[in-house]
C-alpha cells in the first residue's frame, strides 16, 4: 500500500508540475527575457486565463522588437487576437512595410486585417506590382466590324484604401469598358489595329483606380482579334424585318381583296335572285291583265314572237359549246354505220 501511495504522489506531483509550467511558460517568459523584450511572468499567465495564448503575443512582440518597432505594446496585440485578428500576419506586414518604406501603422494594418484582406499580401503586392489578365473583351467600331481584345493590367495595392476599397473585379470591369469606349469611339476597326497603344491611353486616362483598393500602373494591350461583321448583320436583319413586313402588308391587301370578290359575288348572286324573283313575277301579272281585260291575244301572242326572238339572239350570240368528239371520230362512225 505504500508503493501505491508513493507513486500516486509522484502522479499527483508530475500532473501539478505540467500544469504549472502550462500556465507559468517559463521558458517563454526567459526566451523573451533574453531577446530584450520586457513582459512580466504574471502577464503571461493573465494571457492564459483570458484566453489567449501567450506564445503568439510573445513571438509577435519578438519579431517587432527585432525589426525596430519599438510602438507595438502587447495590450494591442491582445485587443487584435481578441478582436478575431491574425497577429502574425499583421506583424509580418509592419515588418515588410518597414523595410521597404512603406507607410503602414499598427492601427491600419490592424483594421485592413479585421476588414477580412491579407494585409501581409497587400504589403508584397505594393512592392512587387500583380499582373491582372482581363476577359476578352468584345466592342464594335463604327465600321460595325467587331474587335475581341485581351488586356494586361498591372496594379500595385493602395495601402491607404484598401479599407472600404473596390477589389479586382472592379478594377477589371472599368478597364473593359475603357475599351468598350475606345473601340467604339474609333471611326474604323483598321485604325485600332495600327495603333492599339490608343487604347492604353484612352483607358488610362480615364482615372479608373479611383476608390479602388488598388493603383493601375499599366495598361498593355496583349492581342486583339478580328470577330464579326456586326454591321452587316445588323443590316441583314433589318432588311429581312423589313422584307417580312412587306410580305406582311402584302398579304393583308391580297386577303382584302380576296374578301372584297367574294363580297361582289355574294352581291351579284342576290341581284340574280332578285331578277327571279321578279321574272317569276311576269306570268302572274300577264294572267292579271288577261282576267282584268288589259290584254288582248293579239297582244299575247306578239309578246311571246319577241320572247322568242330574244332568246334566238342570245343563242346566236353565245360560243358554241364543243360536243367533245372530234369530226374524224364522226367520220369514223358515219364509215361503219355505211359497212
Amino acid at each position: 500500500m505504500e508503493v501505491f501511495g508513493t507513486l500516486g504522489l509522484i502522479a499527483v506531483i508530475i500532473v501539478l508540475f505540467f500544469v504549472i509550467l502550462y500556465y507559468v511558460p517559463v521558458i517563454l517568459w526567459f526566451s523573451a527575457l533574453v531577446t530584450g523584450v520586457r513582459i512580466s511572468l504574471l502577464q503571461l499567465v493573465l494571457m492564459r486565463i483570458r484566453k489567449v495564448p501567450p506564445s503568439v503575443i510573445v513571438r509577435a512582440m519578438i519579431e517587432a522588437h527585432k525589426a525596430g518597432l519599438q510602438t507595438i505594446k502587447r495590450d494591442e496585440l491582445e485587443a487584435h487576437f481578441l478582436a478575431g485578428g491574425n497577429v502574425d500576419n499583421v506583424v509580418h506586414a509592419l515588418v515588410s512595410a518597414s523595410k521597404a518604406n512603406i507607410d503602414l501603422t499598427f492601427q491600419m494594418g490592424t483594421a485592413i486585417d479585421l476588414a477580412g484582406r491579407d494585409v501581409f499580401e497587400a504589403v508584397q503586392m505594393s512592392v512587387n506590382p500583380k499582373v491582372i489578365d482581363t476577359p476578352p473583351v468584345a466592342a464594335v467600331a463604327k465600321d460595325g466590324i467587331q474587335l475581341i481584345t485581351k488586356a494586361r493590367v498591372t496594379v500595385r495595392a493602395n495601402i491607404k484604401q484598401l479599407v472600404g476599397g473596390a477589389g479586382e473585379e472592379t478594377v477589371l470591369a472599368r478597364v473593359g469598358e475603357g475599351i468598350v469606349s475606345s473601340i467604339g469611339s474609333s471611326s474604323s476597326h483598321k485604325a485600332v489595329l495600327e495603333n492599339p497603344d490608343s487604347i492604353s491611353k484612352v483607358v488610362l486616362s480615364k482615372g479608373l483606380d479611383a476608390g479602388t483598393a488598388f493603383e493601375i500602373l499599366s495598361i498593355d494591350i496583349a492581342d486583339i482579334d478580328i470577330g464579326k461583321n456586326i454591321g452587316a448583320e445588323l443590316q441583314t436583319d433589318q432588311a429581312e424585318a423589313d422584307k417580312n413586313i412587306a410580305q406582311a402588308k402584302a398579304e393583308e391587301r391580297r386577303a382584302m381583296a380576296v374578301a372584297e370578290e367574294q363580297e361582289m359575288k355574294a352581291k351579284a348572286q342576290e341581284a340574280r335572285a332578285h331578277v327571279i324573283e321578279a321574272e317569276a313575277e311576269v306570268p302572274k301579272a300577264i294572267a292579271e291583265a288577261f282576267r282584268s281585260g288589259n290584254i288582248g291575244i293579239m297582244d299575247y301572242m306578239k309578246y311571246k314572237n319577241i320572247d322568242a326572238d330574244t332568246q334566238m339572239r342570245d343563242s346566236i350570240a353565245k360560243p358554241q359549246q364543243s360536243s367533245g368528239r372530234s369530226k374524224d371520230d364522226k367520220s369514223n362512225d358515219k364509215g361503219k354505220n355505211d359497212k
